[in-house]
C-alpha cells in the first residue's frame, strides 16, 4: 500500500489546483508527469486511472481520485484544514461556492478554451458568447465567497483566473482582471503564498503567476 500521495500532473493544468492544496497542507507527495505533447492523458495507462482522460489524478492510500473539486474537498476533509468542518454552520455556504466553481465556472473555461468540443459547427460563436457568460460569472464571484480566507476555494479559483489571462492564445484581449478589483487583490495576495512559490518553481509559472501571468516555462512537460 502506498504511504503518500502521488499527483499525476501536467504543468499549468488543473493539477495545479491540487499541487497548491497539497503545498498549503504541507503534506508529502510524489508527482508523475502526464506528457500532453504525447497525448499521454489519452493512453491506456492513464485511462486506467481516469477514464475521462482528464488531468489531474491523485493516487491516495485509499484509492485513485479524479475530478478537481472532489480531490480538493477530500484533501481538506482528510487533513482537517482549508474547509469548514462538516458540522460547522459555515459548511453549507462553503459547499455551494465550491460546487459553483467546479460545476459552473470551471466548465465555462473549458467551453472557452475548447469550443469545438462543445459546438463543432459554431465554435467561434460559442467562444464569443462564453466570454460574456464568464464576465457575468466573475461579477458573481467578486461579490461571493471570501477568497482572502485560506481555503480550497483559493487554490481552485486562482489558477482559473490565471488561465483566463493566457488562453486561448492570441484571444485574451477581452479579459482584464483589474475590472474586478476584489479578484485582482486576491490574485496579488496569492502570488506571495509559500505554496505558490513552490508551484512556480515546479511548473515554471513566472514571478507573478496570478496577478500578472506569463506563459509557463516548465522544467519538464508541456502545458498544452
Amino acid at each position: 500500500m502506498m504511504t503518500r500521495y502521488c499527483l499525476h500532473y501536467a504543468p499549468d493544468n488543473a493539477s495545479l489546483c491540487v499541487r497548491l492544496t497539497l503545498e498549503e497542507l504541507g503534506v508529502a507527495y510524489d508527482t508523475v508527469l502526464v506528457d500532453r505533447s504525447q497525448s499521454a492523458q489519452r493512453g491506456p495507462a492513464y485511462l486506467a486511472l481516469n477514464p475521462n482522460g482528464l488531468i489531474p489524478v491523485l493516487e491516495t492510500p485509499d484509492g485513485v481520485m479524479f475530478e478537481t473539486g472532489a480531490i480538493l474537498l477530500w484533501l481538506a476533509d482528510r487533513h482537517g484544514a482549508l474547509a469548514p468542518d462538516p458540522q460547522s454552520p459555515a459548511r453549507g455556504d462553503f459547499l455551494k461556492w465550491l460546487f459553483w466553481v467546479a460545476n459552473t465556472l470551471h466548465p465555462a473555461l473549458r467551453m472557452l478554451f475548447y469550443p469545438e468540443k462543445f459546438s463543432a459547427d459554431h465554435p467561434t460563436a460559442l467562444r464569443d458568447s462564453t466570454k460574456l457568460r464568464i464576465a457575468g460569472l466573475l461579477d458573481i464571484l467578486a461579490d461571493g465567497p471570501d477568497l482572502m480566507e485560506p481555503s480550497i476555494l483559493q487554490t481552485y479559483v486562482a489558477p482559473l483566473l490565471r488561465w483566463l489571462a493566457l488562453y486561448p492564445i492570441d484571444d485574451t484581449t477581452w479579459f482584464d482582471l483589474s475590472k474586478w478589483p476584489a479578484l485582482f487583490d486576491f490574485c496579488t495576495m496569492m502570488d506571495d503564498r509559500p505554496a505558490t512559490l513552490a508551484a512556480m518553481q515546479a511548473e515554471g509559472l513566472g514571478p507573478t503567476p496570478f496577478s500578472k501571468p506569463s506563459y509557463p516555462n516548465p522544467p519538464e512537460g508541456s502545458a498544452l
